[in-house]
């Protein structure tokens, strides 16, 4: 090690144990959740774009694991194992490694193994409260560190959800476009695919063969497409097993015989993602579409507007924030408020802290029921280098 990287090590030690004071002295435990994880857990539920960038092994005895892409999941787990009802209030902080795969190679602002300093807040009924209380905790240890020009963007899946559920779409559209909404393009292409009246192609064997999958259960859709991959001479190869090909199948032919969108309806659903700005007035340009639309956002449009109005009260400044609609993040677990924090004049590094809502991820490693959960993770080097500059 030279002596610079042994400084910048002792920098990040430093300004680690700044963070994991502020989240301690604010009631959260300490906790080291392991670095290996089961790969299933994580493939599953973190999303495409993170998925493809897990690193994933198998050991000797056949298991297929991952080094943690992030420590949300791994935290989660841990909760579980302590409380496998679920039923217990916690609060669990930590800085440690995770890992992804880096498509044009480690650099310093985008390193193959990275740190993060963060809280999760698991099991709090009162979710208003649960989401202030980690956006001002996650503000608070950025400017302890030295950060003090800094953007927030915000988003709310949970209101683009109340959205879909106001307005009379297809079942089956309303949870395709839940599915999609973090892969922008393939979202907006479906919807304005539905917004022509356009279905996929009903001609062919392909729509032939899923049409008639409609009606059977697993294993003998599975036997009807075996039978005919052999009858075709298609041989099963490549990446995708039986029960992939005839989940596909199945997909489409649920698709060939649904109900088409209204154009009306992808014309609010269009209206609404194109929201961006200053939060009041992105909610206000909401609530103006709600109302044109002659829908009811309810208790989830209520519930933004309370928790914008709470964090300003405590100090969070408004005007250095934007919500936007069609905000996401990349991890495919939350179901509410998203958020992430931005350095002024650093864009091209991502973003140094971020996190939001995530009350079904337990129920998917483990819990009898949801659990409410909320949590925030800071990229130290990222965070080390803005304070740096």
């Amino acid at each position: 090690m030279t002596a610079e990287s042994a400084q910048r090590f002792e920098a990040l030690e430093a300004q680690a144990a700044s963070l994991v004071d502020v989240f301690k002295r604010a009631g959260y435990e300490q906790v080291a959740p392991s670095v290996i994880q089961p790969a299933d857990v994580f493939l599953d539920q973190i999303g495409e774009r993170i998925r493809s960038r897990t690193y994933v092994f198998t050991d000797l005895a056949g298991e297929e694991l991952c080094l943690r892409p992030d420590l949300t999941v791994p935290a989660s787990r841990l909760y579980l194992e302590r409380h496998p009802n679920a039923d217990v209030e916690a609060r669990y902080c930590y800085n440690g490694s995770a890992f992804r795969f880096q498509p044009a190679g480690g650099t310093e602002v985008h390193p193959r193994e990275f740190r993060q300093a963060g809280i999760e807040c698991f099991g709090v009924a009162d979710r208003e409260s649960a989401d202030v209380e980690v956006v001002l905790l996650a503000v608070e240890a950025l400017r302890t560190a030295g950060l003090t020009d800094f953007n927030i963007q915000f988003g709310d899946i949970a209101l683009f959800y109340a959205l879909l559920d106001a307005l009379e779409l297809p079942e089956r559209w309303r949870l395709k476009l839940r599915h999609y909404f973090w892969r922008p393009p393939v979202f907006h292409a479906l919807l304005a695919r539905l917004a022509r009246g356009e279905r996929p192609q009903g001609n062919g064997p392909a729509a032939e063969l899923a049409a008639g999958l409609a009606k059977l259960d697993q294993e003998a859709a599975e036997e009807k497409v075996a039978a005919y991959l052999e009858e075709q001479g298609v041989p099963l190869a490549g990446n995708r097993s039986l029960t992939e090909i005839t989940a596909r199948l199945v997909d489409l032919g649920a698709d060939l015989s649904s109900d088409p969108l209204r154009k009306e309806m992808a014309t609010v659903i269009d209206y609404y993602l194109s929201v961006s700005g200053p939060p009041k007035e992105s909610l206000d340009r909401i609530a103006m579409i709600a109302k044109g639309a002659g829908i009811d956002l309810g208790p989830a449009l209520e519930a933004t507007v309370r928790r914008f109005e709470r964090l300003e009260q405590n100090g969070v400044d408004l005007a250095r924030a934007s919500f936007t609609t069609e905000f996401g993040r990349n991890l495919e677990y939350y179901t509410g408020l998203v958020f992430q924090v931005g350095a002024e004049g650093q864009r091209d590094t991502g973003p140094i802290a971020g996190g939001g809502r995530y009350d079904d991820l337990l129920s998917h490693v483990g819990a009898p029921r949801n659990v409410p959960a909320v949590g925030s993770a800071i990229h130290t080097q990222r965070l080390l280098a803005a304070v740096e500059r």
